[in-house]
């Protein structure tokens, strides 16, 4: 027997139709509609959306390019080249992908950023947390794929070095790399590879995102403050509040993003990879794209090649642990002045790494990637669970909407008045 179902509030006929045999619209009006939402969002909680519009830009324009693209070995290059003079449009479609991918990691490096800074990733979050770090890992291996299509000679020569690295893994190494290359060297078995995992794996990001977005609506927006909604007066609904909001920081990128594209299309890029692959001719400086240089520079901190490779992938891996790593009671550094300085301390070394990744690993810049790479390691492993012994906190407001409302007074409170760990 069907159940009884309360009639659809829509007043459009169509949707009213759909809805009641499909409750689509009522799904997305709860969830995006009247959703509630904490009133204090910055403009910082517009890059989940960007994040999020990023990832269709890719995926749209990495179809149509696949749709032109040859993944041979002897004909990737020339068929690159031939989308961007002879397709129509595709120079536009090629330059939206290219530079999409230094777009979409910046905005999700500020989303990350953020989180770290608001305690995004504490309880019940962790989950949450933890869906992003997946997102964040599958960019990174969905870019590196990507990046070796051209097949430039800084494509070849990236796909050599990188996938060089499963070498140094005892016992099963060689057999890794040999599999990933599909023989004894990177070659036309490779390019296809990673052509149809280049594909795949943005498909498998957005069914991630959808876990993400699901956890975020089960557990509620973090915000600003790090305290949980109390009452209706610390809420909006989502639209039209945020949905508005959304749309302007969207525009703001767009511009920029069009900027980028329009008037400096390859100023991101290497010019090393306007030359074919030549297996035979080393270019003088390999290096990964902007995005990957930190990670970059701390496995080149140690001469180790083993422990290099570990030390990179557990850059990656303490993302993973930050919500039990972090043993303070308080969410936001707003109310946390020490972690604010070892926070933004955090961001200068990230930026640091990505310098020193930028250069040959000789002179200062050594020593320099060697210490950025401890106090890497040294935020997440002794900073973040030390930290939340003995820091002291200050006063957090009693609501939202006491905060938003209450204006300098509060502040100032919360500043005079710095209390023991909760």
């Amino acid at each position: 027997m069907a159940h009884a179902k309360t009639p659809s509030a829509f007043t459009n006929p169509l949707i009213r139709w759909v809805d009641d045999r499909l409750p689509v619209f009522s799904m997305i009006s709860k969830e995006y509609g009247v959703f509630p939402t904490p009133r204090n969002f910055n403009y910082l909680w517009n890059f989940g959306a960007l994040a999020l519009f990023m990832l269709v830009m890719m995926i749209v324009t990495g179809v149509f390019l696949a749709m032109q693209y040859t993944p041979n070995a002897d004909l990737a290059f020339a068929s690159v080249d031939r989308i961007t003079r002879d397709v129509n449009f595709g120079w536009l479609i090629r330059t939206l992908h290219a530079n999409g991918s230094s777009m979409f990691f910046l905005v999700v490096y500020v989303h990350i950023f953020r989180g770290m800074y608001y305690g995004s990733y504490k309880r019940p979050r962790e989950l949450l947390w933890l869906f992003g770090c997946v997102i964040y890992l599958l960019m990174m291996a969905t870019a590196f794929l990507g990046y070796t299509l051209p097949w430039g000679q800084m494509s070849f020569w990236g796909a050599t070095v990188i996938t060089n690295f499963f070498t140094a893994i005892p016992i099963v190494g060689k057999a890794i790399t040999t599999w990933l290359w599909g023989g004894f060297a990177v070659a036309n078995p490779t390019l296809n590879r990673f052509f149809a995992l280049h594909y795949l794996l943005p498909f498998i990001i957005a069914a991630v995102v959808f876990l993400h977005v699901w956890a975020l609506h089960v557990t509620g927006s973090n915000n600003p403050l790090g305290i949980e909604p109390k009452s209706d007066k610390d809420t909006l609904p989502f639209h039209p509040y945020y949905t508005m909001k959304d749309s302007f920081g969207l525009s703001v990128f767009l511009l920029i993003y069009a900027a980028i594209v329009f008037y400096i299309p390859d100023y991101l890029g290497d010019t090393e990879n306007y030359v074919q692959g030549n297996p035979l001719v080393t270019p003088p400086s390999i290096e990964p794209e902007w995005y990957f240089l930190p990670f970059y520079a701390i496995l080149r901190s140690v001469p180790n090649k083993l422990l290099g490779v570990l030390l990179m992938g557990g850059a990656v891996f303490m993302l993973f642990l930050m919500p039990w790593l972090d043993t303070s009671k308080v969410r936001s550094a707003k109310f946390r002045p020490w972690y604010q300085w070892c926070f933004w301390f955090f961001v200068a070394d990230a930026l640091l790494l990505g310098d020193v990744g930028a250069h040959h690993p000789e002179g200062i810049w050594v020593l320099l990637g060697q210490i950025a790479t401890i106090y890497y390691f040294g935020f997440f492993l002794i900073l973040l669970p030390f930290l939340g012994w003995f820091e002291k906190t200050l006063p957090l407001p009693t609501s939202i909407s006491e905060s938003v409302l209450g204006g300098g007074k509060l502040a100032g409170a919360a500043a005079a008045k710095p209390m023991e760990k909760a």
